[in-house]
């Protein structure tokens, strides 16, 4: 990221990176809490001796602690703060982290995770919108896609702890013990999280709001220098005299159409089928005869192709644009899916399952996980944007939902390849839908895009 004098005039794109990257330590811990029951779930349905039923139950009840966290992280954050959310979100990854790995019954450990679905679900909304609102117009859909890059940190660095956690040679030690360790190394960085939280600013768009001026200018001629910061405080003041902060307020022609299109694109991110393969990814590696041990393996090797392909998607975000990077990338991932089906389908080898995964995984992490989340960050009004941005998470997380809680039933009745041929379906609906209904929003400040949804 290249400072551009002419833009900043005494701002420092090194005080954004770290505001971002504080921030973005939500992702982490979403990415982290989600992704820990990859390696668990195997032993849990042991330990507990759980049909497939219970099995998608145990790993789907942290989504519905995460669509209540979204949907009250709006209205918390609208009334008291992005910041003072973000903390409470802290505290409760942290409970849930201990929670989740003393538990004698599965209800014990659904309660627990639940708690770590709150967390989830009001990081998932508030960290990408912090970050939009602290950030200079030029540099923010590369600074909010860091969010979707802690996201999937938070995974790999999950499937790797899991990996040295799992004993290959001790089953009966996994069951007993091996798990509970899995969950309880979340304590750490929820931790951190909380410390480093301290040190932030308050959201200067959330400080506008509220009419305390002078504190959101300091913020904003921090981030981007006294030129731009006025400029800003301008547009700010402008874009509050015309809204309300009512759930009534969404209603309103031109931003019931940005939260249409909020809603719909954040339900294509899930039922396209990521969270079926990531959440289950060991499971499906051992359906192509790989053992346990060389299934979390591939599950590390899955997470680091997600993590790089992120890390491309930082670079091009702000330059290819936000719908043509959708569109590419749809297509990717239903070419990918339709190959994957097939491999199951013909019987080959684990090394043509694999492949098939990483390249549905890679398509996936290029633009329909960051990208959904910049352009969800960047489309409400500023008023409205945390209760619209709840709105349009709780659905994300509905969706995540119904597709984690399915899984088991679908590989089991309909098959490997049905299966992810369903989601391939579902890919070619998000490249028609973003087509047609997703508007370009690069290059332009969170207010210049209000006033293109009003007009």
């Amino acid at each position: 990221m290249v400072q551009d004098p002419t833009q900043q005039r005494g701002g420092s794109v090194a005080y954004v990176f770290v505001l971002a990257l504080v921030a973005a330590l939500g992702g982490l811990l979403f990415g982290y809490d989600t992704a820990v029951i990859a390696g668990a779930i195997k032993y849990l349905v042991l330990r507990f001796k759980l049909s497939p039923g219970l099995e998608g139950w145990a790993v789907s009840n942290v989504l519905v602690g995460c669509i209540i966290g979204a949907g009250l992280a709006g209205t918390f954050s609208d009334r008291w703060g992005r910041k003072k959310v973000l903390l409470l979100s802290a505290v409760l990854f942290a409970v849930s982290a201990v929670g989740s790995a003393v538990p004698q019954s599965l209800a014990q450990f659904v309660a627990a995770r639940m708690l770590g679905g709150f967390a989830v679900g009001m990081a998932s909304m508030l960290s990408p919108l912090y970050i939009a609102e602290v950030s200079p117009a030029h540099i923010r859909g590369r600074l909010v896609s860091l969010n979707q890059i802690a996201i999937i940190t938070g995974m790999l660095i999950v499937s790797i702890a899991n990996w040295l956690i799992a004993s290959p040679d001790n089953q009966s030690w996994n069951v007993s013990s091996g798990w509970r360790w899995m969950f309880a190394s979340e304590t750490l960085p929820a931790i951190v999280f909380l410390s480093l939280l301290s040190f932030v600013p308050e959201s200067p768009r959330w400080l506008s709001k509220q009419g305390r001026w002078r504190e959101a200018l300091a913020v904003l001629t921090r981030a981007g220098g006294q030129h731009r910061a006025e400029l800003e405080m301008r547009e700010i003041e402008e874009a509050i005299q015309h809204e309300g902060g009512s759930l009534r307020e969404l209603l309103r022609p031109g931003i019931r159409v940005a939260l249409l299109v909020a809603v719909v694109l954040a339900v294509l991110q899930q039922v396209t089928g990521i969270n079926a393969v990531l959440y289950y990814a060991p499971k499906i590696f051992e359906s192509a005869d790989v053992t346990p041990a060389q299934a979390l393996l591939q599950t590390v090797a899955l997470q680091a192709v997600n993590l790089l392909f992120t890390l491309v998607a930082i670079w091009v975000v702000d330059r290819g644009g936000r719908k043509p990077l959708l569109l590419v990338t749809s297509a990717a991932m239903g070419i990918s899916l339709i190959l994957l089906g097939g491999a199951f389908f013909f019987k080959l080898s684990s090394v043509w399952v694999f492949a098939c995964t990483l390249a549905y995984v890679a398509s996936f992490a290029v633009a329909m996980g960051p990208v959904v989340w910049v352009v969800l960050s960047e489309i409400f009004p500023t008023r409205t944007r945390g209760r619209a941005m709840g709105v349009a998470t709780v659905s994300l997380w509905i969706a995540c939902f119904i597709v984690s809680q399915t899984v088991p039933w679908m590989l089991k009745h309909f098959g490997h390849a049905s299966t992810f041929w369903v989601y391939a379906v579902m890919c070619v609906i998000s490249f028609v839908f973003v087509s047609m209904f997703v508007p370009e929003t690069k290059g332009k400040t969170l207010e210049e895009i209000e006033r293109s949804w009003m007009s």
